[in-house]
């Protein structure tokens, strides 16, 4: 009897996925993978798994990825000092280097493997591919009080995107791929750029009018002043969380990249928690989700 229930609940949980299967045939969904799911052996094998199911059941996952903790641990080998401005990487040419030789030459290849290894197919790219990513140095400043100018502040080569070309991840894509990104791009005179791996998420999920960016992070979601979940939101109601300070931190810049992918016709935004195991598939395909949607405010 116990087997037959456990058999049926398993059938149960499958038939619950089925319209949430239906939905999103066909739909490109862009992944921002990042914090501890890129560091735990098991929650890597298991984001591997869920990219790989979504592919086999008909949607076009998309991933860009981080590299923050393995930049810092190959820089402190090699005895370079690292300086942040705001939680920003200030990235001098020797930096630049390592940053490029660890996201593109290791971190991306690492997450190629495993998909393939897996049973996946996955191509690994930079922005500087194809053209992909067309950035230009980015213009810092700190605010220093109301009647003081901000303080404009070199913070190396570190980009923001001036331009997306979508039409490698376009070939990728139609010929069955999984293209895998590592947020680095390309000046006009060719010259490397270090991009916020969130960035690069929400700009190509809106020049591919996605219809979902999802944010892997290490909290649960957008909390309220209770420290509770809040699981939706629409634009118009995240203003007053702003102002209220209940964003706050680390979770402003995720949201500003939830709001412009919206903006830029992504249909909806999720910040999920990547340390639980199988969260996106959980979040894609089951009724109540495991964090914070954010949507448009006209609801398509």
């Amino acid at each position: 009897v116990y087997l037959m229930i456990t058999q049926t609940e398993r059938a149960k949980v499958l038939i619950e996925a089925l319209p949430y299967i239906q939905r999103f045939n066909g739909a490109t969904i862009v992944v921002k993978y990042g914090g501890h799911a890129m560091v735990d052996e098991g929650l890597k094998r298991n984001f591997a798994l869920d990219i790989i199911l979504m592919k086999y059941v008909g949607m076009n996952p998309i991933v860009v990825h981080g590299g923050g903790p393995q930049i810092g641990d190959f820089l402190k080998r090699l005895s370079i000092e690292t300086e942040f401005v705001d939680g920003m990487r200030v990235t001098d040419k020797q930096t630049m280097d390592v940053v490029e030789m660890v996201l593109v030459g290791k971190v991306n290849k690492e997450i190629v493997s495993l998909i393939n290894r897996n049973g996946g197919h996955a191509v690994g790219l930079s922005g500087k591919d194809g053209r992909l990513i067309t950035a230009r140095k980015m213009k810092y400043l700190k605010d220093k009080g109301a009647d003081q100018p901000p303080e404009i502040i070199d913070i190396g080569m570190v980009g923001e995107i001036t331009s997306v070309d979508k039409r490698v991840i376009s070939c990728l894509i139609a010929s069955g791929f999984i293209p895998i990104i590592a947020p680095v791009g390309a000046g006009k005179e060719g010259e490397t750029y270090n991009i916020n791996a969130d960035l690069v998420a929400g700009h190509i999920a809106a020049a591919l009018e996605a219809r979902k960016l999802i944010l892997l992070t290490d909290t649960e979601g957008v909390l309220s002043k209770e420290n509770e979940l809040i699981s939706s939101l629409k634009m118009q109601e995240v203003g007053a969380l702003l102002t209220d300070g209940t964003i706050k931190g680390g979770m402003i810049p995720k949201i500003n990249c939830c709001l412009e992918a919206l903006r830029g016709g992504v249909r909806k935004t999720h910040i999920i928690d990547g340390r639980k195991d199988h969260a996106m598939l959980l979040e894609i395909l089951t009724k109540g989700g495991v964090g914070t949607e954010i949507l448009s405010d006209i609801d398509l």
